[in-house]
């Protein structure tokens, strides 16, 4: 039994391996572009902002400080309850294309950012709409390199990965593996190929040709999704349109959450809803995570305990070595300190903990929590 378990580990790793090589090779990174571009179309950049004083303000900044020549900025406060409205009305000040909409009450059949970013667009008057968060900090060149991207590929939606940042303990030992796992599933080269289905969308950065936008029905058609993001960029490719994904790093940065408790709620609202509400695809994503972060340690030191001999003993840890040289390379990725690689099995076993909560909130409580509100299945 042992002697099977050691080569299905060995070949799970070996798998999983080849498979993200070839994937990442798909992947394109975005280039710092100084203007001025050929043409500079109006971008429209919508802002859904929701109890967000932690955050906002750093982010419109960096948004108002954009070196491209021609844009506005429509910031919408979803009936925040902290001080969200007041530091942006405070900006517009200084800033006369910063748009301020206070939000309408949210009503029924809608999820609150769609919602949010249906309403922006409404007052939108660029032939381009960003979509973003109220979270991310974008470089000054950011909105230039990103135009001369969409531009240059003729695509109808580009969707950009940020540098993510992090802070606390549990950030560096969560979410490097659940980045490192949306990252897996995004079929970089099926995604750009106008011949396939498969979509992909970052909500950080969504950069629509608004008549794309127009032509499928915008927020309005994804009101209730919680994955209205993913959702959109399926929209594009249903409609005819092309999709670019890229690694922006050096364009925007996010740290999408700050304690263990932030990361728990904040992925329990769409890990099964992104694994398509599938219980058996949910399980199935969750041995092939632990099997590859956590179980390479465990075999090791099974074929220790009952002295497997040199070569099974060699070929398991040949195979904790090609995990753990898999880990230092998303570290170095995501510009963390190496050690943290260790900590990834427990990451791992909490994000197999949240999937298992996120499931148990969709099928049995039938609802999902966000932002102080309860969406309710079906």
């Amino acid at each position: 039994m042992i002697v099977l378990v050691n080569v299905f580990q060995f070949v799970l790793i070996v798998s999983v391996i080849t498979y993200l090589t070839e994937n990442m090779f798909h992947l394109i990174k975005a280039e710092t572009v100084a203007g001025p571009l050929p043409s500079n179309p109006l971008v429209s950049i919508c802002v859904p902002a929701r109890n967000e004083e932690r955050n906002i303000e750093a982010c419109l900044q960096s948004l108002l400080n954009q070196d491209y020549p021609n844009f506005e900025v429509i910031v919408v406060d979803d009936n925040s309850t902290d001080g969200t409205a007041g530091i942006i009305q405070s900006m517009r000040e200084n800033h006369p294309n910063l748009v301020f909409i206070s939000g309408k009450p949210l009503p029924g059949g809608w999820i609150g950012k769609p919602y949010s970013l249906h309403q922006a667009y409404q007052k939108t008057q660029g032939e381009y709409l960003l979509f973003t968060d109220a979270d991310p900090v974008f470089q000054p060149h950011a909105l230039t390199s990103a135009m001369h991207l969409a531009l240059e590929k003729k695509v109808d939606l580009l969707t950009l990965m940020p540098r993510a940042e992090f802070g606390s303990f549990w950030e560096r030992t969560i979410q490097p593996v659940i980045f490192g796992f949306i990252v897996a599933l995004t079929r970089f080269k099926r995604i750009h190929s106008d011949e396939h289905p498969d979509a992909m969308g970052f909500g950080a950065f969504l950069l629509f040709k608004k008549t794309t936008y127009q032509q499928f029905g915008g927020h309005a058609r994804v009101k209730d999704e919680v994955l209205e993001d993913v959702v959109l960029a399926r929209q594009v490719k249903r409609a005819g349109g092309s999709i670019l994904i890229a690694d922006a790093k050096t364009l925007f940065s996010i740290r999408m959450y700050h304690s263990f408790e932030e990361i728990w709620s904040g992925w329990r609202k769409n890990m099964f809803i992104a694994l398509k509400r599938s219980v058996l695809r949910t399980l199935y994503y969750i041995c092939a995570i632990l099997g590859f972060v956590v179980t390479p340690y465990l075999v090791i030191l099974a074929d220790l305990w009952v002295a497997m001999g040199m070569g099974w003993t060699a070929l398991s840890l040949a195979g904790l070595m090609m995990v753990l040289i898999t880990g230092v390379a998303l570290c170095d990725e995501l510009a963390m300190e190496r050690r943290y690689v260790f900590m990834f099995p427990l990451g791992a076993v909490v994000m197999a903990l949240i999937m298992l909560n996120s499931m148990f909130q969709i099928l049995i409580l039938q609802q999902t929590e966000w932002r102080g509100r309860v969406y309710k299945e079906g």
